[in-house]
């Protein structure tokens, strides 16, 4: 099971290897505030915006970044912290898993270091388990650590989809079992994440391709698209990082959702749709509960002084 491959270079075009990543997807299964201009203009926006989705439009569908996206933090780490209470490695892998949570929820971008590290702990640690054992774990550590995670305005566009009668699918760098099982778990269609070599049903510690990031993503997209017979052009993509500019640069409806900042100067530039659940004044915006934007601040100021206890 690979973990988060944010490790891939930014600006390579698709490879064989993205294009196999993408494929082996499909076939699994299928940061800063805004100032007051921002909040005018996107209401504007939003007042000028014909109806979306489309009802009854059976070509189209949704495609969801996870990690920041639809949830808050970084999937592999809520997944790791579950691994150890199930003492499947270290203390001291544990430290590791904490300070690159702490690091993606501060900084809300992705280090490369800390994702190339986490992949690889992540496949050290499930070789020569069975694939069903990992998945049934999923289940447990998705209503342990991940369940109270889930933003709620992104949940709210998914649902409206859904309700649209349209598909929607999470598309993650995560490993598949776990995207598939937070999938079901909030009612979506499915998932495409990293798929991890297995022989009789056992991780054998290697990868199908390379990690589902960047072109990676893209290629997933358009393969699933086409075995589902989708229009591309009536579709949207949600994603919080420039990594997934490849993928939202696919669909007809981009939107850019808890943006990073240079995805927000991209969709800025693309004129982008844009949402940030991140902040109170946000989610005021956007018409959900305060309480969930207070949340969210206050789980980065948990993570604040972590590090900094840490760091005496």
């Amino acid at each position: 099971m690979a973990a988060l491959g944010w490790l891939t270079p930014r600006r390579r075009s698709a490879t064989a290897r993205s294009v196999l990543a993408g494929e082996a997807s499909a076939e699994a299964a299928r940061k800063s505030s805004q100032d007051v201009q921002d909040i005018q203009d996107a209401r504007t926006e939003e007042a000028q915006e014909p109806e979306f989705p489309v009802l009854g439009d059976d070509r189209a569908a949704a495609f969801f970044d996870l990690d920041n996206t639809v949830m808050q933090g970084a999937s592999i780490f809520h997944f790791g912290r579950g691994l150890y209470k199930r003492k499947f490695f270290e203390t001291r892998d544990l430290a590791r898993f904490a300070w690159q949570q702490a690091w993606f929820r501060l900084a809300g971008s992705e280090d490369p270091e800390h994702m190339q590290d986490a992949r690889d702990s992540a496949l050290s640690i499930v070789k020569g388990h069975r694939v069903a054992e990992l998945q049934s774990i999923g289940e447990e550590i998705y209503d342990e650590y991940m369940a109270e995670r889930i933003w709620p305005g992104t949940r709210a566009l998914a649902e409206a989809h859904l309700a649209a009668g349209q598909k929607v699918w999470l598309v993650t760098a995560a490993p598949v079992e776990i995207a598939n099982v937070i999938a079901r778990r909030l009612g979506l269609t499915g998932a495409l994440g990293t798929v991890a070599e297995s022989v009789d049903g056992v991780y054998t510690g290697k990868l199908v391709g390379e990690p589902l990031h960047g072109p990676a993503k893209a290629e997933a997209v358009r393969a699933l698209a086409a075995a589902e017979g989708l229009d591309l052009s009536r579709c949207a993509a949600y994603s919080d990082s420039h990594n997934d500019i490849p993928m939202l640069s696919l669909v007809g409806h981009p939107y850019a959702i808890n943006p990073d900042s240079k995805l927000r100067k991209h969709a800025r530039e693309l004129d982008w749709r844009l949402r940030d659940y991140r902040t109170a004044r946000r989610a005021a915006k956007v018409g959900i509960p305060a309480a969930a934007g207070v949340g969210a601040v206050a789980g980065g100021t948990a993570a604040a002084i972590a590090l900094h206890r840490r760091r005496r």
